[in-house]
């Protein structure tokens, strides 16, 4: 499981690293993500997963391997080398195997690779793919989820061209199974089904003793169906199941004491809310009386386990541009934030978390992906008893030597006085007195947030890239972001391109003050909800000489009969487009959009569910029959963000192409 908190790790100075011909869309895809930072139970090692971008003539993908690297120092080793991504990588419980997720056998399965050497071995044959497991207590049996696949019958119509199918109708869902470490003496490993109605199982977590497994269910695998989760207990001998928590609330993650008695899991608010509010709760195994634990800073707490002594719950969440690791005690609810002040770390001052953050099964030592605007990301990892992070692998220490620009974290006014925080990135040549052109990128979500990243990750809007060609960026965190406590994230209700539009508008007045912005050359770009509001924007100003709208929400009447999730636009406007119609029209770009001038790339995905292609459509034909500039560019097979890296490179590239046209 991700669990995601901005970092930041203070610099090593770039300017003593001879320059090149600088970043490009393409140089930056040279960027190794660096995923599941797993301490081993011993924390002598930690394995991590490397992302790599594989691109040759007829080649475009992701491709993800497992390395290992040890908490004392030394090289660190790649562990999986296949031509398929090896994902997931879980320790058993005595540290002397590691299982995986993948694809190599056609569907993802579960694989375990000895530490004392040999290869990889299949242990589930499903038809479905994997989506979670965890070993059992003893390290002798693994429980897994898996989707359902295509019955026979169903495969033969589909042979015969006979498949046409019911919407909604005949759903698939992940359900829970078990299978045994010992191998067949008559074949392959059998399956015990442990969850056999048609709930989709979200997540799930063994009983200290072996003999239980909690998890969280929803009514289907639909996006729009996370509200209704809740929690149950599946005992293994005999199967018999028994509801823990079914409230109007959503309950998940559920996470098992040390002593077996109790289950912490988060629960929502009683009516689920989209923007995003939960506590931390307890449940008594045996009488099943729920303890709610006090609010957390943002209320979004992911939680990462207990701790060692079974006193503490650790988590992160999003804490402004850097966020935060906590730790807090199930008695009283004390909250302690682990990742403040400076540790003094081999190559110099760290400060703040990492981007994705782990806990060790025993509960005492987290693994940790540290990176900031000018490191790109580093493995770290630190015991809990004594915090302080000490990076241990830099997968990305062969990347060209190319100057990074300047970036830094500002503060302004927007509407109604609240204050508003963002991250300004500056042209990479730039020099006092000398205004450059701005680029403004609102975030998705809307309740994303822009985090202290490494500017050289490659993107749709490529940061690196832009401010060599001279750019300024800013990346506003505007309400409705998270980070900034449940108030600010729920600030946006029923508002969209209301207060958040002003508080951009302000951050451009801000950076112009500053004296970094020409006004006369402004720009705007975003994906999802940011497409959202830079179509707005494009219906509200003619400041901006130029937009690009990617995946974005233009009509939200349309956009919630046609996307995955159409119970999210009704909860952010009080009801549906039939019971609110004048607030639908109100704040959708194209009820505005008469009177356009603002030349407009738009870019969207043709498999995009989330957010359907037709959104882009209505936007480009609106804008083109009033003969405005305008371009579409249109990425098949991709969903609602690109996985492909030649994908990726095209859209960043156009954007640089773009941008260069009628800003310089």
């Amino acid at each position: 499981m991700r669990h995601l908190v901005f970092a930041a790790l203070a610099s090593l100075s770039l300017a003593s690293q001879e320059p090149s011909q600088g970043w490009t869309p393409e140089a930056m895809l040279q960027v190794k993500r660096i995923d599941a930072p797993r301490p081993s139970p011993d924390g002598q090692w930690v394995a991590f997963t490397v992302r790599s971008a594989m691109m040759g003539p007829e080649q475009s993908e992701f491709r993800t391997q497992i390395h290992l690297a040890a908490t004392t120092g030394g090289t660190p080793r790649a562990l999986t080398q296949s031509e398929k991504s090896s994902l997931d990588p879980q320790w058993s419980p005595d540290g002397k195997r590691l299982a995986f997720r993948s694809a190599r056998s056609g569907k993802m399965q579960i694989y375990v690779l000895r530490m004392d050497g040999g290869e990889a071995e299949l242990i589930t044959t499903g038809k479905g793919d994997v989506t979670e497991f965890a070993w059992s207590p003893d390290g002798r049996q693994l429980a897994y989820t898996m989707t359902d696949a295509k019955t026979e019958e169903e495969e033969k119509r589909d042979r015969a061209k006979d498949d046409a199918r019911w919407h909604e109708e005949q759903p698939r869902v992940a359900r829970l199974y078990l299978t045994s470490l010992a191998p067949e003496a008559s074949g392959p490993r059998g399956a015990c089904l442990l969850t056999p109605e048609p709930r989709h199982v979200l997540s799930f977590d063994w009983a200290p003793d072996g003999t239980a497994i909690a998890y969280a269910h929803a009514l289907s695998a639909k996006a729009d169906h996370w509200p209704t989760a809740d929690l149950a207990l599946v005992a293994l001998e005999g199967g018999k199941q028994r509801v823990l928590a079914a409230t109007s609330a959503a309950e998940s993650t559920p996470l098992f004491s040390r002593d077996g008695k109790t289950l912490a899991f988060t629960l929502s608010d009683s009516k689920p809310r989209w923007a995003g509010s939960h506590r931390i709760a307890l449940l008594d195994v045996a009488s099943g009386a729920i303890h709610t634990l006090p609010a957390t800073p943002d209320a979004r707490a992911q939680l990462l386990g207990w701790s060692g002594d079974g006193k503490h719950l650790l988590f992160v969440e999003p804490t402004a541009t850097r966020g935060g690791v906590y730790s807090m005690r199930t008695d009283d609810g004390t909250l302690l934030r682990l990742d403040t002040g400076i540790w003094t770390v081999a190559n110099g001052p760290m400060v703040g978390a990492g981007e994705f953050v782990e806990l060790d099964p025993t509960g005492r030592y987290l693994g940790m992906v540290v990176q900031t605007s000018s490191e790109p990301p580093a493995l770290a990892f630190s015991p809990i008893s004594q915090f302080s992070p000490k990076v241990i692998a830099r997968p990305n220490e062969d990347l060209p030597h190319h100057p990074l620009p300047r970036t830094e974290v500002i503060r302004w006014k927007g509407a109604k006085g609240m204050e508003i925080e963002g991250i300004l990135t500056h042209p990479l040549q730039g020099k006092p007195g000398m205004k450059a052109p701005l680029l403004v990128l609102p975030h998705g979500g809307p309740t994303q947030v822009y985090g202290e990243t490494y500017t050289a990750t490659p993107s749709q809007y490529p940061l690196a890239a832009l401010a060599a060609n001279g750019f300024a960026v800013l990346r506003p965190n505007i309400r409705g972001s998270s980070g900034y406590g449940r108030d600010f994230r729920f600030a946006n209700e029923g508002d969209w391109g209301g207060l958040d539009f002003q508080d951009l508008m302000a951050g451009v007045d801000h950076v112009i003050t500053l004296g970094v912005a020409d006004p006369q050359r402004l720009g705007i770009a975003g994906w999802s909800y940011g497409g959202f509001m830079t179509s707005w924007s494009i219906t509200q100003t003619k400041r901006f000489k130029a937009a690009s709208v990617g995946a974005g929400v233009t009509n939200l009447m349309s956009f919630n009969g046609t996307t995955d999730i159409p119970g999210f636009v009704p909860d952010y406007f009080g009801g549906e487009s039939w019971e609110q119609l004048d607030r639908y029209r109100a704040h959708s770009a194209l009820f505005q959009v008469k009177g356009v001038t603002t030349p407009t790339l738009i870019q969207h995905c043709e498999g995009d569910q989330r957010v359907p292609i037709g959104q882009g459509y209505e936007l480009y034909n609106a804008l083109k029959r009033q003969g405005v500039e305008c371009r579409m560019q249109v990425v098949p097979r991709q969903a609602h963000g690109p996985t492909e890296p030649r994908a990726l490179l095209r859209l960043s590239e156009a954007n640089v192409e773009w941008f260069s046209r009628w800003l310089k």
